[in-house]
């Protein structure tokens, strides 16, 4: 545990995060009401779900062709896959990214809330929602998925997150695209599951830590030399 917890603890995203959590948890003491404990789970659930959508829509979207957009995908998650022992393509390359997505969404719930609860409560229940629930549940994410590639005593827990995710990296890509420990229902609930005889007749040796692209491809070979990597120490992935 200790060394995913150091890892956690250098990832600039969850830095800038932590202020925002502190204020939330101090606005749910301070207003506590069973509500805002509604809120919180709230708040988990649609994060754990925009782990997933993002996950599966964003990073595993068809590869730009523009060269600079497909280098910050590279950053995001393309290098993630070829090289997922690398701590430094563990998280993209914005660290104020979830910062701005956590605003933003508070500052949505507020606009919708505001009509109906008034302006206290349309500001409270956001705010718990996602400084609270949503940021708890992100950095959850970021532990599974640390502890996931990490090559460090696991434990039951430990073994079966990793087990899940490393059937995302080394067999089949296009499935199980939640992270978090406990939320494969939310690919069984949008057909992504992993399914072994699936992943067989998609297996390709070759283009699998690429996802689909030929490792030789212009815009990997150029987006590796801008990060300062090479094919000669990419991991290989095991037979299915």
């Amino acid at each position: 545990m200790i060394p995913t917890i150091r890892v956690l603890m250098a990832m600039g995203s969850l830095q800038r995060l932590l202020p925002f959590w502190l204020f939330g948890m101090a606005t749910l003491i301070t207003w506590f009401s069973p509500v805002l404990i509604l809120a919180v789970l709230y708040g988990a659930v649609v994060q754990f779900i925009v782990e997933y959508v993002m996950h599966r829509f964003l990073y595993h979207r068809d590869p730009p062709t523009d060269q600079s957009v497909f280098n910050a995908l590279y950053r995001s998650h393309i290098g993630h896959h070829e090289f997922p022992n690398k701590p430094e393509f563990f998280t993209g390359g914005d660290n104020w990214y979830a910062v701005k997505f956590g605003l933003i969404s508070v500052a949505a719930h507020f606009v919708v809330l505001l009509p109906f609860v008034g302006a206290t409560w349309a500001l409270l229940l956001p705010v718990v929602a996602i400084f609270v629930g949503s940021i708890s549940a992100f950095t959850f994410y970021e532990y599974c998925h640390t502890l996931a590639h990490l090559r460090v005593p696991k434990g039951w827990f430990g073994e079966k997150v990793t087990r899940d995710h490393m059937a995302h990296h080394f067999q089949d890509h296009h499935a199980t695209f939640h992270v978090s420990f406990g939320m494969g229902w939310i690919d069984k609930l949008f057909g992504t599951p992993h399914d072994r005889e699936t992943a067989r007749a998609r297996f390709d040796r070759k283009t699998i830590l690429s996802l689909g692209m030929d490792p030789e491809d212009l815009r990997l070979v150029t987006a590796r030399k801008a990060y300062g990597v090479s094919l000669d120490t990419k991991s290989q992935p095991p037979a299915v």
